[in-house]
């Protein structure tokens, strides 16, 4: 998660610029599974909200954010995986490999404790299993590396519409007149993936509502299930994000390697043409009634956009890199990501005490737009905290104890 040119040892402005947005926008979406029962992250319906406010927070999240900020920070934590080890290569310290594989080692310990003690829906662990996978591919070709996450996103995509396909089938069979009792209990099963049991999210409110050790109890239960689910799905997307990452750093992308009218391009690409499928998607799933297996067919269908459009927000961003506009919020970004780490477990944090029993308990009682105004008040922190502290420390806090960790010793941390 941080970004140094090979060998020197110097920050890459845009990269850091990317990440710090990409950071703040992972919050739009993961605030809902922080202070909402766990399946209104899948659908509205189980809460949040599907009317005025509420509906547009979702409809305009879900073409935007969903997905698209979690794919970037991916493609991004890719591209870091080349930058590190280069500049390992370089040094005259742990080689590349013993660097790559600690870093990835101690993450997924935090991601664990961050999992379990703070917020459910951790990506790190995913990441550190994914990253040990595909670390000795990253002095294939930058094309080629393009190509393979192409490839291992298409493939997951035929295999959720594969899946989906299966479980309308499972469905209408076992609603059909004269289903058999084993057809009836295997979709009651099956359909635990888009349907919210009864009494789940009464039972996840009193929980989060209750003291740390009821909210443990709560969060255990979602994040073994989603770690089990890993190499299933998220795994594999994220190794497909994490590959086109390496490939587009390799090519220039991330570091203002493009021309502006390339740039341009990604953002006509995204825009013009990813943006206004998804939104036809999006209204496809409200004129459903948000019906669970409807809904998750076509957030299957808009999962092929996610790289187009998280690649159109990144554009944006370097072209005003580039031109030099916004020069304080951009340096408040560029401070943002260079603390991501930091910012994105400290984010789990403060949410944890907004929401749970043992800090203001508002879990449950905040619907999708009023949530907006947490997402507003971390945005702020992250954004006013992250430059001073960096004007005083050489890293964030935990990306100080995260690399003392990675060398076995305590590294410099005042500058």
């Amino acid at each position: 998660m941080t970004s140094e040119s090979p060998g020197t040892g110097e920050r890459i402005l845009s990269i850091d610029v990317v990440r710090g947005m990409a950071v703040l926008g992972i919050l739009l979406m993961n605030i809902v599974a922080m202070g909402l029962p766990t399946y209104a992250y899948l659908n509205p319906v189980y809460g949040g909200g599907t009317t005025g406010a509420d509906f547009w927070t979702w409809a305009v999240n879900n073409v935007l954010a969903d997905g698209k900020m979690r794919a970037l920070f991916t493609m991004l934590f890719g591209a870091s995986m080349v930058l590190i080890a280069s500049r390992a290569e370089a040094g005259s310290g742990l080689g590349p490999v013993q660097t790559h594989y600690r870093r990835l080692f101690w993450m997924f310990v935090i991601g664990m404790i961050h999992a379990y003690f703070f917020f459910l829906g951790d990506i790190l662990v995913t990441y550190a299993l994914a990253g040990a996978l595909i670390f000795p591919l990253r002095k294939l070709s930058p094309r080629l590396l393009v190509a393979l996450g192409a490839g291992v996103l298409a493939a997951l995509f035929a295999w959720h519409l594969y899946d989906v396909g299966q479980a309308r089938a499972l469905m209408a069979a076992a609603t059909a007149p004269g289903a058999s009792e084993a057809l009836r209990a295997a979709w009651a099963e099956a359909s635990q993936t888009y349907v919210m049991p009864p009494g789940f999210a009464d039972q996840e409110i009193a929980l989060f509502r209750g003291d740390f050790m009821d909210a443990l109890e709560a969060r255990a239960r979602i994040a073994s299930l989603l770690q089990v689910l890993i190499p299933f799905d998220a795994g594999p997307e994220a190794v497909g994000q994490m590959l086109l990452g390496m490939g587009l750093f390799r090519l220039g992308f991330f570091s203002l390697g493009w021309s502006t009218r390339a740039y341009l391009a990604v953002m006509v690409l995204g825009y013009a043409a990813a943006v206004p499928f998804t939104a036809s998607m999006t209204w496809l799933i409200h004129q459903s009634g948000f019906e669970p297996v409807r809904l998750h067919e076509l957030e299957v269908w808009q999962s092929i956009t996610r790289p187009f459009i998280a690649l159109a927000h990144a554009s944006v961003l370097l072209l005003i890199v580039r031109a030099g506009l916004f020069r304080s919020l951009v340096s408040r970004l560029e401070a943002a990501g260079r603390m991501a780490f930091t910012n994105y477990l400290m984010t789990s944090v403060i949410t944890s005490l907004v929401f749970c029993g043992y800090g203001l308990g508002l879990y449950g009682h905040l619907s999708r737009a009023e949530q907006l105004w947490v997402v507003a008040g971390v945005w702020a922190l992250i954004l006013l905290w992250s430059r001073p502290w960096l004007a005083r420390f050489r890293y964030g806090p935990l990306e100080w104890i995260w690399r003392s960790l990675v060398q076995w010793k305590r590294q410099p941390f005042r500058k």
